[in-house]
């Protein structure tokens, strides 16, 4: 059969060979992600399908690799094991077999899109490569977007160049299928040598190497879980690093098959780690954030998070419900569209929220704002007014507040102002603070409750033994009513467990809930919150490195250790 030629139910189905990378989500090439977006089927290898799948269109199916205990991977020859682990898709499930190969084209049968990823780069791949051949020889057109390879891209994050300024060669070895040949000519070279291996192994994948003529003093770096947050790096030499992981109470380990890169080599720059280690020197590297609020949002300010290292949790403490009596805001919204108002005023992403899914009850966009003047209270809430369509006339130049909403705001003037009214919609539990204000203006207000704000249910049992016991290095609290519904519905947290608070009012709240408050933003925005965090995580962590003491998360402490009070 020639390679134009398509067996009967293949017709144009297409095969995306894809590299996840070693780990972290951001190395994803803008290729990979295009590719996920038109994918009718995503076959992933269990640990990237949660790098892969959140870039995949709505309705996707999936299939997953994995590797149980009865499949030949649990032998040794890593052989993954194929199911269905995703049904609900608008395309047929397809049946669990063992063949990858044979699972692909499969998937690509009656034209459909594939991508297949796997860990890493596909090039490096072997069973990867298998699939290609089998594509090939069936015909099935296919094409490789290329990943960061984790041999690569590992010591990257690491800190650890393989090159320096005198060009040194570097080896690649995969000690897993390595054989005697391979150990012995890396053993002969003076370059740089950079081991995929398993926790496990290491010792044995050093010894080797000082078998084969390296020296046991020569450098070597050991590091686990590379490019994510949970990154961990050992420096020590070919000859100390299985006492050096031992101490480290590394080996032996349940999880001892862990997959690690180990770079060895006098000029790999091991002992310019210190200079060179940019990815877990971030401020809140590994930390453990608790962000009590909606998930709409927490998007921005997990995202912050995750800039300086840290692993944000988001648990919501509120739910966000419509108005027990809709009549109100229906009127309000009415009048808006016949010219009762001069002013909008928003003050939540929530309330923005609402009169959007009024408006689109109505058959409305954001059109009928013409002619109407809008404020917003803050960046975020004129980000979601920008997402509708509108560009808020008034933002705070201040205080991100309803005081510097205040502070901003035109009295009611007769000669430029046709109409002296203002629509308010909010929430029911909102404070007075803006209506007194605008009236204090000259301002009509209708004060109109939008939605309800009730307290969410309790996270899973998990999150709550982890808020209890010490499980978070840090949580945020951005409002009191954060406050009150975390502790009520999780329980208090732990008093290793670093309390962030976004203004004093919020801070009295948590001390009368027992907490004590090691951050204070120096402004009342959640941007600014997040950094004063950071600065905290950072002070904490040079104060560490300059008494010699290992860098630890809060977390990390002994058990009932007395906690330092120190506030910003």
């Amino acid at each position: 059969m020639s390679p134009t030629t398509l067996p009967a139910g293949l017709e144009h189905g297409h095969v995306t060979f894809l590299g996840a990378g070693p780990g972290d989500p951001g190395l994803l090439t803008l290729r990979a992600v295009e590719a996920l977006a038109n994918a009718d089927v995503l076959v992933a290898e269990h640990e990237v399908l949660d790098v892969v799948r959140v870039h995949a269109r709505h309705g996707v199916a999936e299939v997953h690799t994995d590797t149980g205990p009865d499949t030949d991977a649990a032998l040794g020859t890593g052989a993954p094991q194929l199911a269905v682990v995703d049904g609900a898709s608008t395309t047929a499930a397809l049946p669990a077999v063992r063949d990858a190969a044979h699972l692909v084209m499969e998937a690509a049968r009656g034209g459909r899109r594939v991508v297949r990823a796997v860990s890493g780069d596909p090039g490096l791949d072997a069973y990867a490569a298998e699939e290609m051949l089998a594509c090939a020889a069936a015909g099935v057109p296919f094409e490789v977007v290329p990943g960061v390879a984790a041999a690569v891209g590992v010591p990257a994050y690491a800190g650890v160049p393989l090159r320096d300024a005198q060009g040194a060669d570097v080896r690649f070895v995969d000690a897993r299928t390595a054989s005697d040949r391979c150990w012995t000519e890396v053993g002969a070279s003076d370059g740089t040598v950079v081991v995929s291996t398993t926790l496990d192994a290491v010792g044995a994948a050093a010894g080797e190497l000082v078998s084969a003529g390296r020296k046991p003093d020569t450098p070597m770096t050991v590091t686990v879980a590379g490019t994510t947050t949970r990154q961990r790096t050992w420096t020590a030499t070919l000859g100390t690093i299985a006492q050096t992981l031992k101490q480290a109470k590394v080996l032996p380990s349940p999880e001892g098959g862990r997959p690690v890169i180990a770079v060895v080599g006098e000029r790999s720059a091991a002992a310019q780690r210190d200079q060179l280690s940019w990815f877990e020197s971030k401020p809140l590297f590994g930390w453990r954030v608790l962000v009590p609020r909606t998930k709409e949002q927490a998007a921005s300010l997990s995202d912050q998070l995750r800039s300086y290292g840290a692993v944000p949790h988001e648990v919501p403490t509120i739910a966000v419900e419509p108005p027990r009596t809709p009549q109100q805001m229906e009127r309000a919204v009415k009048g808006l569209v016949t010219g009762r108002y001069e002013w909008i005023a928003f003050t939540s992403v929530n309330a923005v929220k609402a009169v959007r899914e009024k408006f689109e009850e109505y058959g409305l966009d954001a059109r009928a704002f013409a002619g109407i003047k809008v404020a917003a209270v803050g960046e975020q809430t004129a980000k979601a007014l920008i997402a509708f369509g509108v560009k808020p006339d008034l933002v705070p130049s201040g205080e991100q507040s309803a005081a510097g909403l205040l502070e901003d705001w035109p009295p009611y003037d007769p000669v430029f102002d046709p109409i002296d009214r203002v629509f308010l919609p909010r929430a029911d539990i909102a404070t007075e603070t803006l209506v007194a204000g605008l009236i204090e203006l000259g301002w009509e207000v209708d004060d109109v409750t939008a939605y309800r704000t009730v307290r969410a249910s309790p996270p899973p049992a998990e999150t709550r033994e982890a808020i209890k016991g010490g499980g978070f290095d840090a949580v945020l609290f951005t409002s009191s009513s954060t406050v009150r519904n975390l502790v009520g519905i999780a329980g208090k947290p732990h008093n290793v467990t670093v309390i962030a608070c976004i203004g004093p009012a919020t801070a009295k709240t948590a001390e009368e809930h027992g907490l004590r408050v090691d951050v204070m933003a120096p402004e009342p925005s959640v941007h600014k919150l997040a950094e004063a965090l950071a600065e905290f995580g950072m002070r904490r962590r040079a104060a560490a490195v300059e008494a010699g003491d290992p860098v630890t998360r809060p977390s990390e402490r002994r058990p009932g250790a007395r906690r330092r009070r120190s506030t910003t």
